[in-house]
């Protein structure tokens, strides 16, 4: 309506009589109007706290458990953890804060017997009881299979986010997304966009049969243009990552060119607890532990629909100091109903606390490894894979002794692998060794894989962690001789599912390989049952010489530290 039209029409309706009636509501309106908008700048000046919480690599442990923390430089062991309490904690900062976002990032079917029994379905519920607002998978979710991940992924009540796992349609040809790329959380004036980054090696790091059917693309791939999508198409405020590439990885797409628009990764992964956000050239990284033991919390000041200010916290789930929640626990205990017995069925003892963190040696992987030679004492070397996976176990029972049970087994192995042997030159072992070494201490962060070191008995090794790639192991001796490069040795390890006969341990080329009879689960429990009490003591076969043997992260160059 043009302005002469409208002058037209109030003067029809003051000759109708009634242009009181309907210009001094004009102008009560227009009053309105100018104090509403003085209290809605008011209103804008004010801040608002909004919360996200961030749990990641439970692996299914649903019970308070013994914990490591490093602190004046020794190891100290508290309770923590357990879904029950875990939900109470959630609810509590909820109430205290409205405004609250929870998600979890990866690693929540597997992990323990009770996730085997049921292939990860006795979690569906628990997981949905706990009322979170986004899930990522983990580098884990697929180990049932690409259709059991979908439908539990898919049974989940919260949006599913993962911008990088398509459908595989053969022959390396790429379909659609299997999960939504993004998700938008507006709140207090401001919209806050979500991605979701897992792991693109899953096919390399675990038995590549898990994930059949799915095709993984690095982050930088896309990141940009999901990024252009959030800030200038959804108009998001703040963008945010939400990641299960491991810290080295996740600190690594922080300084790419292509993050640049991102505010924070929120990762996973390789369980590193950080408590101050890892400022990098274009992003913040954080990671929240594993087991349940931490909820990591982001709280960001928002005013006048900008977010200007970001606050990290590590919240230690405090078992003893926390009333755990009933309905959770009814769903537990019924979910484990039909199990507990034999997981909580003891088959031995431990002298000494049981855990793995360290990056060089750890008791629950000297016990592993001292199992398989007492199996295959014939064997010159016994490899096992390194990786930072189990809650600690260190709390004594009536006797005295750390109580080992069915349970624990599946803590430190979930999967229950076929033994095989073969046979590898000295050459073959260094320089597999060597490339192992580098998958930890990478310069490139990049090219850090998310294990540590790998564990062997039968061989020494002396190396420098930070020395040039192909140049780190200093010493090498195989039943106290030095390693002939060109003999040939018997190795052991466990098959992964879908790996061709001529690899073990990702050492390619190997000759003779042969599966025995044997699985992992059955040789531990047969070791355990006979040799109890055990005193796993490491034996200090890999010596790092540029860093402590007590070294607990791969992380190098930036302000961080694992306690």
């Amino acid at each position: 309506m043009s302005n002469n039209d409208r002058r037209g029409f109030i003067k029809k309706l003051s000759i109708a009589g009634i242009g009181a009636a309907i210009l001094n509501p004009i102008s009560a309106l227009a009053d309105i109007s100018d104090d509403t908008h003085t209290a809605s700048n008011e209103k804008q000046d004010e801040t608002t706290i909004i919360s996200i919480l961030q749990t990641t690599d439970v692996h299914c442990q649903i019970h308070p458990h013994d914990e490591l923390f490093w602190e004046n430089n020794k190891a100290v062991f508290r309770k923590t953890g357990g879904y029950a309490h875990i939900a109470t904690m959630l609810h509590d900062l909820k109430k205290k804060n409205p405004n609250t976002f929870t998600i979890d990032t990866g690693d929540m079917f597997q992990g323990s017997e009770l996730s085997v029994k049921t292939t990860g379905k006795a979690f569906v519920p628990v997981l949905n009881a706990l009322n979170y607002d986004l899930f990522l998978p983990g580098n884990w979710e697929v180990i049932y299979g690409k259709k059991n991940m979908q439908t539990l992924m898919g049974s989940l009540n919260a949006p599913k986010i993962c911008t990088n796992m398509y459908h595989d349609l053969g022959e390396g040809k790429k379909g659609e997304l299997i999960f939504q790329p993004y998700h938008i959380w507006s709140v207090s004036g401001v919209k806050i966009g979500f991605l979701g980054y897992t792991d693109p090696l899953v096919p390399i790091r675990q038995s590549p049969n898990y994930s059949k059917g799915i095709l993984y693309t690095k982050p930088e791939e896309n990141l940009a243009h999901y990024i252009d999508v959030l800030r200038n198409q959804e108009q998001c405020n703040y963008v945010i990552i939400i990641a299960h590439l491991g810290l080295s990885q996740q600190i690594a797409l922080a300084n790419m060119p292509e993050c640049e628009g991102v505010n924070y990764i929120l990762g996973g992964d390789t369980h590193e607890r950080v408590r101050k956000p890892i400022e990098c050239k274009y992003a913040k990284v954080v990671e929240p532990g594993a087991f349940g033991s931490f909820i990591g919390k982001l709280d960001l000041t928002v005013q006048n629909g900008k977010v200007i200010e970001d606050h990290y916290d590590l919240l230690e789930v405090k078992t003893p100091d926390i009333k755990p929640n009933k309905k959770i626990e009814v769903l537990l205990a019924g979910s484990e109903a039909i199990y507990k017995e034999h997981i909580n069925q003891v088959i031995g003892y431990s002298t000494i606390p049981l855990y793995r963190y360290f990056v060089v040696e750890n008791p629950i992987d000297t016990m592993i490894l001292e199992a398989l030679h007492f199996k295959f004492p014939e064997i010159d070397i016994v490899l096992s894979n390194g990786f930072r996976f189990c809650p600690p176990r260190t709390t004594p029972d009536h006797t005295g002794n750390i109580p080992i049970t069915n349970g624990f087994i599946f803590d430190m192995l979930p999967v229950d692998s076929t033994v095989r042997t073969a046979k590898v030159t000295g050459k073959q072992l260094k320089e597999w060794l060597e490339k192992e070494l580098n998958n930890v201490f990478a310069k490139d962060a990049s090219k850090r894989l998310g294990g540590w070191v790998v564990k062997f008995k039968g061989m020494k090794m002396s190396f420098n962690a930070y020395a040039e790639m192909g140049k780190r192991i200093q010493t090498m001796t195989i039943k106290e001789e030095a390693v002939n490069m060109e003999k040939v040795y018997t190795i052991l390890a466990c098959e992964r599912d879908g790996d061709p006969a001529d690899m073990l341990c990702r050492m390619t080329k190997v000759s003779d390989g042969h599966n025995t009879e044997s699985t992992l689960h059955k040789v531990m429990i047969e070791y355990i049952t006979t040799h109890s009490p055990l005193t796993p003591t490491p034996p200090k076969a890999a010596i790092i010489l540029d860093a402590p043997q007590t070294l607990l992260s791969q992380v190098s160059g930036v302000d961080y530290q694992f306690t």
